[in-house]
């Protein structure tokens, strides 16, 4: 593992999202269970899995083992409509667990990611079924732009051990392109350089 100073998280879902970040910022492997993590003495990448209670569990291993400054949530996400086009990188400003009402009230639990100022936002959906079909993304895009299987379970692991969590999100499927695994492979690499570049 990295030395003693502060290092900064970085929560993805699959090596696929990852293996950018891993050659361009010099990141080797340490671990490989329970999670595969990677890190240097800047940034510690922990790969998660894709779901909600992967997504979580890693999270509270990073935080556990190593004091961190901030953990970005990185990766891919669905659009719900046309307002965002393939590769299009958004900062999420909330997300919504569509699929996990309050049992009181019947709402939505709702998130609040800590936010950076100058970049495009959008309203994540997060929930552990892909939204495939277009019925559902219509009923999405009434509260969300996006939707991903991880990003509210890193923030809400995140407010747990009072560690600042942003989240970004590159678009990898349409309502008319749904080759995802495809789209990955095309836009990893720009949205590793917009990281870089701007954060």
């Amino acid at each position: 593992m990295p030395g003693d100073h502060v290092v900064i998280g970085l929560l993805m879902a699959t090596l696929l999202e990852a293996q950018p970040f891993v050659e361009r910022l010099g990141l080797r492997l340490y671990e490989q269970k329970p999670f595969e993590i990677y890190g240097n003495e800047k940034f510690l990448l922990a790969i998660s899995g894709i779901g909600k209670a992967n997504a979580a569990a890693a999270t509270a291993y990073l935080l556990m083992r190593k004091q961190l400054s901030c953990v970005f949530n990185l990766g891919a996400a669905g659009a719900m409509d046309d307002t965002h086009p393939m590769g299009t990188v958004c900062h999420i400003s909330k997300i919504i667990e569509h699929d996990r009402p309050c049992l009181t009230s019947g709402i939505p639990h709702e998130h609040q990611p800590d936010m950076l100022e100058g970049f495009r936002t959008a309203i994540l959906a997060t929930q552990d079924k892909p939204v495939i079909l277009a019925e559902e993304r219509k009923q999405i895009a009434l509260k969300a732009s996006l939707a991903d299987m991880e990003g509210a379970s890193v923030v809400q692991t995140c407010r747990h051990f009072q560690t600042k969590c942003h989240v970004f999100k590159f678009v990898s499927d349409t309502p008319q392109n749904h080759a995802i695994v495809k789209n990955i492979a095309y836009y990893r690499e720009d949205f590793c350089l917009f990281f870089c570049e701007s954060l």
